[in-house]
């Protein structure tokens, strides 16, 4: 019986290159970070999003917090948090979050989030209460917060601004051809509306590039020229890497070569500051990006 496929069927992924090898997390500093993090019941994306710089992360005890639980409301394509009806909102996590931070003892902390469109207020309200506990406990802390867009609900987005963390960054991930693919239930445009408001605000601003999933080079640097009209401060771009068969494939491992041609481009363009390279992600380096 014949083969209801033919070799001209058969998709082929591109091999992972040498330059995306990384080390497994070991060391004191990495396992004490994971008992903190284990015993507070705490969410980290550095687990979630299977995040390839994590042991070098918390080996130097710092790590990227995910508030409002570990289940998203959305499903987008390239994300391997999970997807589904979440939990309650539990009142209880802004406090336990700030005594982690303050465990740890970090200068600098990163907090995200995942999408919580089951809730009126976005989840915004546990975002400001957050924010508060960690200042209330470590004042001296220094940290960045990773929002979503809040469905376009402004007065949500405003109840964090008013909060004034030291940078509000907020993923494009995508260029505008790829959005609606990549970023199911979210709008190009309205992410760059969410930048310009931060920015507006008198705020520090940050987003974020994925690149390897079909995009032209010159659509990367159409994206940087619409982050930098929107008043985006600091640009990362990164490889995307698929988290397993279900989501989007890896179109093109990027050479390093490119990355640096995009950090190239984006220092003449005017981002204050500019992470480009195989394994940067959002929160890469982010203590280095508050002044």
């Amino acid at each position: 019986m014949e083969s209801s496929s033919s070799p001209s069927q058969v998709i082929e992924r591109p091999r992972k290159p040498d330059w995306l090898r990384v080390k497994l997390p070991t060391g004191k500093e990495y396992l004490q970070v994971r008992e903190i993090v284990s015993k507070h019941k705490l969410h980290t994306i550095c687990e979630s999003g299977n995040c390839p710089n994590m042991g070098e992360c918390w080996g130097a005890g710092t790590a990227t917090f995910m508030i409002l639980g570990n289940i998203c409301t959305r499903s987008c394509g390239f994300c391997s948090v999970a997807t589904g009806r979440p939990r309650p909102v539990d009142w209880d996590e802004p406090m336990r979050v700030a005594n982690s931070v303050k465990l740890m003892n970090v200068k600098h902390c990163v907090i995200t989030s995942v999408d919580r469109d089951d809730l009126k207020d976005g989840g915004s309200i546990i975002w400001a209460e957050t924010i508060k506990a960690i200042r209330e406990l470590s004042p001296e802390t220094k940290f960045e917060t990773l929002i979503p867009d809040f469905a376009g609900k402004w007065e949500n987005l405003q109840r964090v601004i008013d909060v004034k963390p030291d940078i509000i960054s907020h993923n494009i991930e995508t260029v505008k051809r790829l959005t609606p693919q990549v970023r199911i239930q979210a709008k190009y445009d309205r992410s760059m509306e969410v930048i310009k408001r931060i920015h507006d605000a008198g705020l520090k601003t940050k987003s974020g590039i994925m690149v390897g999933l079909g995009e032209e080079e010159e659509e990367v640097y159409e994206a940087m020229d619409d982050l930098r009209r929107s008043g985006c401060d600091v640009l990362t771009v990164g490889q995307y890497l698929q988290p397993t068969s279900k989501h989007l494939p890896v179109k093109e491992f990027v050479h390093p070569d490119k990355f640096a041609r995009f950090y190239k481009a984006g220092v003449e363009k005017g981002f204050r500051f500019v992470e480009s390279g195989p394994l940067v992600r959002s929160s890469y380096h982010a203590e280095k990006h508050v002044w």
